[in-house]
C-alpha cells in the first residue's frame, strides 16, 4: 500500500511537471533583479486556506528573489478585477502582472464570454503599459476539472504567458487541497514553482 501511494505521488508531480511548460503562445517572460511583480487575482491568489507566509505571492517572491506584490481579494469576479485592474497598475508599476480570475464567475454561474471579455480587457489594459502578462488557467468546476479553453484561446491571442493546466492539477488532488476550490500550503507552492518556471531573471 505504501508503495502504491508513493507511485501515485510521484506520477501526480510528473504531471505537474509537464503543466509548468503550458500550451501558451509565449513561453516565458524576462525580468531584472530589481523588477517588480503584481498578483492579480481572487481567493487563490489571496490565499485562502493558509497564512499569508505560504500564499503563492509570498512563496513566489522567496523562489523569485523579487518582490512580488498580493493583489488578490477574496470573492473578486473578473468584472470587480477589470474595475480595479488600472488603479493596481498604476500604484504599484510591476514588469509583470499575474492575472488569476474566473473561479468566482463559474461558481456564480457568470458568463463565459463575458469572462473572457474581461479577462482580454485586463490583458490589454497591462499590454498598453507594457507591462508583461502571466495568464494562469482557472478550471471549471464541474464532474472532472479541467481547464477552460478561454485561457487558450486568449493565451494565443494576446500572445501571453499561459499556466494551463497546474490549478486543475492542483485541485484535483486532495492532498494538495484546503478545501474544495483553494489550495494548502503545498498547493500554493507548487503553483508558485509553476509560475516561477516561466519567468527568466537576468542579473
Amino acid at each position: 500500500m505504501k508503495l502504491l501511494n508513493k507511485l501515485k505521488h510521484i506520477t501526480f508531480l510528473i504531471l505537474i511537471c509537464l503543466s509548468l511548460f503550458g500550451c501558451g503562445s509565449k513561453e516565458s517572460v524576462i525580468i531584472g533583479r530589481d523588477s517588480v511583480v503584481v498578483a492579480f487575482g481572487d481567493s487563490l491568489t489571496h490565499g485562502v486556506g493558509v497564512s499569508d507566509p505560504h500564499s503563492y505571492p509570498s512563496q513566489l517572491e522567496s523562489i523569485l528573489g523579487v518582490k512580488v506584490v498580493n493583489s488578490g481579494i477574496s470573492g473578486q469576479t473578473s468584472q470587480q478585477g477589470l474595475a480595479r485592474i488600472n488603479l493596481v497598475l498604476n500604484e504599484h508599476l510591476p514588469d509583470v502582472v499575474i492575472i488569476c480570475y474566473g473561479g468566482n464567475d463559474v461558481l456564480q454561474r457568470k458568463s463565459k464570454s463575458k469572462l473572457a471579455d474581461n479577462l482580454s480587457q485586463m490583458i490589454l489594459a497591462a499590454k498598453a503599459k507594457g507591462i508583461a502578462v502571466i495568464l494562469v488557467a482557472v478550471p471549471d468546476f464541474g464532474l472532472r476539472l479541467s481547464p477552460m479553453s478561454l485561457y487558450q484561446e486568449l493565451a494565443t491571442e494576446h500572445d501571453v504567458v499561459l499556466i494551463e493546466d497546474t490549478l486543475s492539477d492542483l485541485l484535483s488532488n486532495s492532498s494538495m487541497k484546503s478545501d474544495r476550490v483553494h489550495l494548502n500550503e503545498q498547493g500554493y507552492k507548487m503553483l508558485a514553482t509553476s509560475i516561477a518556471a516561466r519567468i527568466k531573471i537576468i542579473e
